[in-house]
């Protein structure tokens, strides 16, 4: 009897392929999960989703025309007004506004008419600290929907360009922040298709934008009298009028600074290890 109570209680015991098929089969995802998960991956192009079609809705309904220093000659005197009556405020919902319309290629003008309403300084601090945020969120919403798209291609060429753009991630969006010519909305999504880590998209962005900045908020310090001059010869004064020769040339010698930056660093790189 003992034998075969022993017996019994041996076959009952549970069987190694029983455990692995009953974990795989909890593993397995039931209906209901199956029907999450492609939702969840579909909730992650939302962010991006909005900022096109803010910027798609802006473009159609002419939005940009009222970003100009045409309409800030305008309004000039509204506008300083309200900033004198509104010391804390103004500032806060300017910085605001920038920050959300950053997106848009009128950086140089919002920073322009910064520098006119708030000083040189201040405006150029409000313009830089507008952009950072407003470039992090852009960087944020593409990193949700593409985050790491070119490095996952393993063993392929977008896969080692990424690699290569990662090992020196702050100089490349450094030069690419400085160079005028390179829309910053492009400088801000490029980035999220690698894997770089926020930080440095952030430190990177800072620098970035403060030659361009400064400078140009230093042009909208000294704007009245031209645009007083605009409007008593009847002309618009546009961006091109304002910004010399020696101020682009200045910009591109500082992009031109940190890619050798970062070519230096490339070929000594293996020598320093």
């Amino acid at each position: 009897m003992w034998r075969h109570a022993r017996k019994t209680r041996y076959n009952d015991w549970p069987r190694p392929e029983n455990i692995m098929t009953k974990q795989v089969a909890l593993d397995e995802p039931g209906d209901d999960e199956a029907k999450i998960r492609p939702r969840k991956a579909y909730w992650r192009f939302v962010p991006i989703g909005i900022l096109i079609a803010g910027l798609t809705l802006a473009y159609s309904m002419g939005w940009l025309d009222h970003l100009s220093l045409a309409a800030l000659g305008e309004t000039r005197e509204t506008l300083k007004q309200i900033v004198l009556d509104n010391p804390v405020l103004a500032p806060a919902i300017f910085v605001l506004f920038y920050a959300v319309v950053v997106s848009l290629p009128a950086g140089a003008v919002l920073t322009i008419i910064s520098g006119f309403l708030f000083g040189w300084l201040a405006g150029a601090l409000y313009a830089v600290v507008a952009a950072t945020i407003g470039g992090t969120v852009m960087f944020l919403a593409a990193r949700m929907a593409f985050g790491g798209f070119l490095k996952n291609r393993s063993a392929t060429t977008p896969a080692q360009f990424a690699k290569a753009f990662e090992e020196d991630a702050f100089s490349y969006l450094l030069a690419m922040r400085i160079a005028p010519f390179i829309p910053f909305f492009i400088v801000s999504i490029t980035p999220a298709f690698f894997n770089v880590r926020l930080k440095t998209f952030l430190a990177a962005t800072l620098i970035g934008v403060l030659p361009g900045a400064f400078a140009y908020a230093w042009l909208g310090h000294g704007l009245d009298s031209l645009l007083v001059a605009a409007e008593a010869s009847g002309r618009e004064l546009t961006v091109s009028d304002l910004v010399t020769p020696e101020i682009t040339i200045a910009l591109l010698a500082l992009t031109l600074v940190a890619v050798l930056a970062a070519i230096v660093r490339k070929v000594r790189g293996p020598q320093m290890s």
